[in-house]
């Protein structure tokens, strides 16, 4: 049953591998990864055929089974060659020509094995050997399908997707019959049988993604070069232990226990030794980019791991001046950095250091220095500053006196936004040293213009959130000058009807009551000027009766002015009484300030639809439309003279707060309304505490 299998499900694959190699053959000259393919389904169908007619382990199936990986391989190797040239990368190459290499072994020993069929013992060495052999090609194989997919520019992945399917498929099944050979050390002659069938399912993937031949096109990255070299670094151990063990057999005796211990040990060794030091990494890293990579770095992974370095912030973060020297050494892989920023007159500074525990240097000012890094965007190199002189653009000018004192500096990366030095990152050596070459100057300077960038734009955040503060402060301090002037002139009128009025007890009682308002006044706006003064928070706003505080009002400035308070006194409104009466106070101040000598300023108190109304009237000189629509509300803008301009503003910023709105009415020669609304207290009666 096993061989009827063996021969029907080979020459069914034979017959349809030929069939897909003259529909490729027809198809030559339309696109060279044709001819690959081609090569590829002949060599396929005269494999089957001899595995088939002479057995799968005879000489010529083996040759031809070899010839078949290679051809595959080839066909690879050709999608690899579709990309651009600058993206073909000597790394993956190599990957290939290691696999390459390992089907050359196996067509050795394919040829070698068959001759010592009549030594039982050293035939059996060679087929295991073989089974390795075997067993990495597909392995490898496999990596390099990952690989080739994997790194598919997305608008090309459906054009190979069934070739690699269906290339995966032929591999896994290779893998898994040389593993299972090797491993149980007998026949697996069902498993050989069913390659055939295996295969003949695999015909119709191949036959689609041919008819997708002209989207195959590939881009390989530099970390899929790296997977494939480590995967493949593993494979070459797993076939060195492997052919040891092999070879320890052959020898046979007490050596077979001793050569497995010197391997345990020379593995450890170098596993302890080697694989924990940083400096036998790094130089891996140096290697592998100076031998295998046109460019030194991966651009874009470098600009993807500098973005989020420098763009991470928060409270448990490290600041900002620290991470942008993280951000650069890490693109050089240096252990560690300062950040320089430029003062006064030349000087650098240290703003902020990166696992630099040597003392920092003692910058002299050098303002020429500063001017020639500005010029020329000059990358500093450290072997080249020690010797006295830098040069650039063919200029030159004296390196600082501090760059010599720096033994462990390597590099320094100027920091520049807009032409202007912003700062200056030195890094420290890599633990491979080296020296700067192009590639280091042309990136150093493109990751210092974006990290300069940051550090101004940092800086603006910082100035903006200054100027804030102060212009809060500044808006507090405004507002209080208005009160202090109103306080004052009551105080200034008290002070001059003091010569005439002293002697009676109605104006020394008078007197001291506006003494004691205006002291107690005076302290509350200080609480006011007070950043984060608890004490004046403003209170939530609740029903009141809003004629209790017109009442006060008019009890405080009828001292100076004659002014009336009518209307509705019952009427409740949902307002702060502190910010009620402040506001009322600049407004009822304005409208005295406004109004001629004797002429009363009038508080009327209504409800207007849903709303309290509050108009405070005065028939003083006006203000024109203009200056109502334009600058009545603006603050520092007034009519007056003597004017601070805030009152009207503060008003109308203390009636918002507690959610009303300020209205105004206004004619030049005839007088002003000011009406202030406020919600309505939801049929409640007002709160009396405020009249008492």
């Amino acid at each position: 049953m096993t061989a009827f299998l063996l021969f029907w499900s080979h020459a069914l694959a034979a017959v349809l591998y030929g069939a897909l190699a003259l529909w490729q053959v027809r198809r030559w000259n339309q696109d060279p990864l044709n001819r690959p393919l081609a090569a590829a389904f002949a060599v396929t169908s005269l494999w089957a055929i001899l595995t088939a007619t002479v057995g799968p382990y005879s000489m010529a199936a083996g040759l031809a089974e070899s010839g078949r990986n290679f051809a595959c391989l080839a066909f690879m190797y050709g999608l690899i060659g579709s990309a651009q040239q600058d993206e073909r990368q000597r790394a993956v190459k190599l990957v290939y020509t290691v696999v390459a290499g390992v089907i050359g072994l196996q067509l050795t020993f394919a040829g070698v094995a068959p001759q010592f069929v009549d030594k039982p013992h050293v035939y059996e060495v060679l087929v295991a050997t073989g089974q390795i052999f075997g067993l990495t090609i597909a392995a490898g194989a496999l990596v390099l399908v990952h690989n080739l997919y994997g790194q598919a520019s997305p608008e090309s992945r459906w054009g190979i997707r069934l070739a690699m399917i269906a290339l995966a498929g032929m591999w896994v099944y290779d893998l898994h019959l040389y593993t299972v050979g090797y491993l149980s050390r007998g026949p697996v002659d069902d498993l050989v049988a069913m390659r055939g069938a295996i295969l003949s399912a695999l015909v119709p993937l191949f036959a689609l993604a041919s008819r997708r031949s002209a989207q195959w096109r590939v881009r390989i990255s530099r970390a899929a070069t790296f997977q494939s070299l480590s995967v493949m670094a593993i494979l070459g151990y797993l076939i060195l232990m492997m052919s040891a063990t092999r070879a320890l057999e052959i020898v046979g005796g007490d050596w077979v226990r001793v050569g497995q211990v010197v391997v345990i040990f020379a593995m450890t060794l170098i596993a302890v030794v080697l694989l924990p030091s940083g400096r036998m990494r790094a130089w891996s890293r140096v290697i592998l980019a100076k031998h295998f990579f046109e460019h030194r770095y991966d651009y874009r992974e470098e600009w993807l791991r500098f973005t989020r370095t420098t763009g991470v912030a928060g409270e448990d973060e490290a600041g900002l001046g620290e991470r942008i020297v993280k951000a650069v050494a890490d693109i050089a892989d240096s252990p560690g950095g300062l950040l320089l920023v430029p003062e006064e007159g030349g000087r650098l500074t240290v703003a902020a250091r990166w696992n630099w525990d040597r003392e920092a240097p003692e910058c002299l000012p050098d303002p020429a220095f500063v001017r020639f890094i500005e010029a020329h965007a000059f990358v500093l190199d450290f072997e080249e500053a020690r010797r006295g002189r830098v040069v650039a653009g063919g200029e030159s000018v004296a390196a600082p006196a501090w760059t010599a004192a720096l033994t462990h500096a390597w590099a320094g990366v100027p920091l520049l936004h807009n032409d202007r030095l912003a700062g200056l990152v030195v890094l420290a050596h890599p633990l491979v040293r080296r020296p700067l070459d192009w590639e280091d100057f042309d990136l150093f300077r493109t990751a210092g213009i974006q990290a300069a960038s940051y550090l101004a734009e940092a800086r603006s955040q910082e100035a903006l959130a200054n100027a804030q503060r102060f212009d809060e402060f500044n808006r507090r301090f405004a507002f209080i000058m208005h009160d202090i002037k109103n306080l004052v002139s009551q105080i200034s009128l008290v002070a001059r009807n003091a010569e005439r009025h002293a002697d009676k007890p109605e104006f020394r009682q008078d007197m001291i009551a506006t003494l004691e308002s205006s002291v107690r006044k005076m302290n509350d706006l200080l609480a006011r000027l007070s950043r984060g003064n608890p004490n004046v928070e403003a209170e939530p706003v609740r029903a009141i009766a809003a004629a209790s505080a017109a009442a006060r009002v008019a009890e405080v400035k009828r001292r100076v002015h004659p002014v009336d308070v009518a209307g509705d006194l019952g009427l409740a409104a949902l307002a702060d009484p502190a910010r009620l009466e402040q506001a009322l106070m600049h407004l009822v101040q304005n409208a005295i300030d406004a109004s001629p000598d004797g002429a009363p300023v009038r508080i009327e108190i209504g409800r207007r639809g849903e709303e309290a109304a509050i108009d405070v009237i005065d028939r003083g000189a006006g203000m024109s439309a203009d200056f109502v629509r334009t600058r009545l509300f603006q603050p520092f803008a007034s009519t007056k003279a003597s004017g601070f301009g805030v009152g009207a503003f503060e008003a109308k910023s203390l009636v918002a707060a507690m959610g009303g709105r300020l209205e105004v009415e206004s004619r030049e020669g005839f007088g002003t309304r000011f009406t202030l609304f406020l919600p309505l207290a939801p049929g409640a009666a007002a709160d009396r505490r405020m009249c008492a």
